[in-house]
């Protein structure tokens, strides 16, 4: 039996294909649609009860982000998001990761460190708060400033492709007070670096901070990928 979907979200999340996005992206992080699984516009569309309209844009977008690919004579699927390949992408990104972090201490601005100032005040802020969505959503912003600040069209290129590691990662490394606390602290040593222009240990402090975390992650997904068969949106008759 497959795990059980997410909640459709609300109205005022965004428009229908923002919305059907976000389910979509909900229901393989939580391996209600694992690797592999046949992801039919029809089916998710009579699923969701919307038009198939929103679920082409929305699979068109997580195509993007590499959590869906399309196969040849196979149509959409859920990309290959194992473990395996999970710690390829996530080396990957450690290297990219860190050069970003080197760069924005080379070529952040006063409005740079102001905004890294102020985001990393939020992550301090959400880790108090204990709030876990709201930990996951100030991390990311935090990242997103670093990225703007090294300034680099290339490397925000490159980091656009990790999209699918970050949705399936990155909610496992935050998942306890206690990892959320260690994230915060490497954090901050990051930013305390960009700000003191130390190029050298801003990347030596975010590659340490990326491969601790995915260390972490892998821990947790080989354990949530030990589940349930495939759930397959295909409504023709199996054999």
């Amino acid at each position: 039996m497959a795990r059980a979907l997410p909640p459709f979200p609300p109205e005022h999340a965004g428009t229908l294909a923002d919305r059907v996005a976000a389910w979509l992206r909900a229901a393989i992080v939580g391996h209600g649609f694992p690797s592999g699984a046949k992801l039919s516009e029809r089916g998710l569309a009579a699923l969701l009860g919307v038009s198939p309209m929103p679920v082409r844009e929305a699979l068109r977008r997580l195509e993007e982000e590499g959590m869906v690919e399309t196969r040849p004579r196979s149509g959409r699927r859920v990309a290959d998001l194992s473990p395996a390949r999970l710690r390829e992408i996530g080396l990957a990104r450690a290297a990219v990761e860190g050069i970003a972090a080197l760069l924005a201490a080379e070529r952040a601005s006063a409005e740079d460190r102001k905004a890294l100032r102020q985001a990393l005040a939020e992550v301090r802020a959400a880790t108090r708060s204990g709030d876990a969505d709201r930990v996951k959503a100030a991390n990311e912003d935090l990242h997103a400033a670093i990225h703007r600040a090294a300034r680099s069209p290339d490397l925000a290129r490159l980091l656009a492709g990790f999209a699918a590691y970050d949705h399936m990662t990155r909610r496992a490394v935050l998942d306890t007070a206690e990892e959320r606390a260690r994230a915060l602290r490497e954090h901050a040593a990051i930013v305390e670096a960009i700000l003191a222009e130390d190029g050298q240990a801003a990347e030596a402090a975010m590659r340490a901070h990326a491969l601790r975390s995915l260390a972490v992650a892998l821990a947790c997904l080989e354990t949530a990928q030990s589940g349930p068969p495939a759930r397959t949106t295909d409504r023709r008759k199996r054999a």
